[in-house]
């Protein structure tokens, strides 16, 4: 038994960062400033896209690529029934209609076949997430785009160091829009980034995310002086913050280092449980990177001494956190009165959603942390590791 709880999902913060975010303080200047160009510009060389545009959020990122693309009211966006809700209300807050689909039973991503089954005259786009840091069949996905003429959004919340045949995740659609909320493998506490290659997509994103401005309020200051901002569009208030830049920027420098610590402990997951009455991920298809954002297990009830709820409270009371990514849209109340959908109409969605747990993988973790995970995991299903 721990003494201390284990969060999940916390995240590896060091003092570079900690300078930079009291630097930005005493430099008076907390708001949409010359951290978030640097971090926009830094991202965009790690990533190979042309243009990178930082927002408050995945969610306004998801949002504003939506809106920038033309997608509105009498259009379909095809999305998938195991994500999480953000996927699914950026299409609903752009006043277009979200079409679910099915997603494979092994990659836990869209099926290109029942996108090609969803496409119709009113489908606008799809929305591939690339979930758990595991790239979508994006050869396939795009093939179907191209036939129907549909815009590609691309998921990035757990894909920022994903790959594809040599494409970086999020450069592969129309836009790619990434997470830096707190649990995620680069953090700064919210926060978001649209990538694009086309400049007329990143100049209306990164306007629409501070009101329809044509200047915000750093670039108004010049060496030619005060220059006046017209409101071109009625936009939102989605901008980023040089505070949360602050992390970003040096969380950057690390990111491949924390790639290979988590593909430690990801190794060391999968041989500590390959016994046990579980379903572990998937391996790693050829030609592609996984972003290794999340280790799920598929808790076997039928073989197993525990239910998978009752997996999680056993592991909560060896303070240990785990996280469930994600109950299948289908079974959300919200969803099924606007829309109709019910979970039996999504069986694999549904039996992921009810038999998936993430455990920690954060780069922060310790050699004792994941020992303790590991002797929990295997203490809890019935089969103590070898010594405990």
């Amino acid at each position: 038994m721990r003494n201390e709880y284990l969060v999940f999902g916390q995240p590896a913060i060091e003092e570079p960062e900690i300078a930079e975010v009291v630097a930005s303080l005493r430099a008076a200047w907390p708001g949409t400033g010359p951290k978030v160009a640097e971090f926009e510009r830094r991202m965009a060389a790690y990533k190979g896209s042309p243009y990178a545009v930082a927002v408050s959020s995945c969610t306004a990122g998801l949002h504003l690529a939506c809106v920038a693309l033309g997608i509105g009211p009498g259009d379909e966006v095809i999305v998938p029934a195991m994500t999480f809700a953000a996927t699914i209300n950026c299409v609903v807050h752009a006043g277009a209609t979200p079409v679910l689909v099915e997603v494979e039973p092994d990659t836990f991503n869209m099926d290109p076949q029942e996108v090609r089954r969803a496409v119709s005259g009113r489908t606008k786009a799809i929305i591939p997430v690339h979930f758990a840091g595991r790239p979508c069949d994006m050869e396939s996905l795009t093939a179907v785009a191209r036939k129907n003429g549909l815009k590609i959004i691309e998921d990035c919340a757990h894909a920022i160091e994903t790959e594809y045949y040599g494409w970086k995740a999020g450069t592969i659609g129309d836009c790619g829009v990434l997470s830096f909320y707190a649990t995620k493998n680069l953090v700064t506490g919210e926060g978001g980034m649209v990538l694009t290659g086309n400049a007329e997509i990143a100049s209306r994103v990164k306007m629409l995310a501070l009101h329809g401005m044509s200047h915000d309020a750093w670039r108004r200051f010049t060496d030619d002086g005060y220059k006046h901002y017209e409101v071109v569009e009625i936009g939102f208030k989605y901008n980023m913050m040089d505070l949360q830049a602050a992390l970003g920027i040096h969380q950057i420098e690390r990111v491949e280092a924390y790639w290979q610590r988590r593909l430690e402990i990801w190794t060391r997951y999968d041989a500590a449980f390959a016994d046990l009455p579980v379903s572990r991920p998937a391996p790693f298809g050829k030609g592609v990177r996984h972003g290794l954002h999340l280790y799920t297990l598929l808790i076997d009830e039928a073989h197993s001494p525990v239910s998978r709820d009752d997996f999680i409270v056993a592991l909560h009371g060896r303070n240990i956190g785990v996280g469930v990514h994600y109950r299948a849209i289908p079974v959300h109340p919200v969803y099924q009165e606007r829309f109709g959908w019910r979970p039996e109409d999504f069986p694999v969605s549904k039996e992921i959603g009810e038999r998936t747990v993430s455990l920690p993988l954060s780069a922060r973790l310790t050699e004792e942390d994941v020992e303790d995970v590991i002797d929990a995991v295997r203490g809890v299903l019935g089969r103590p590791a070898a010594g405990g």
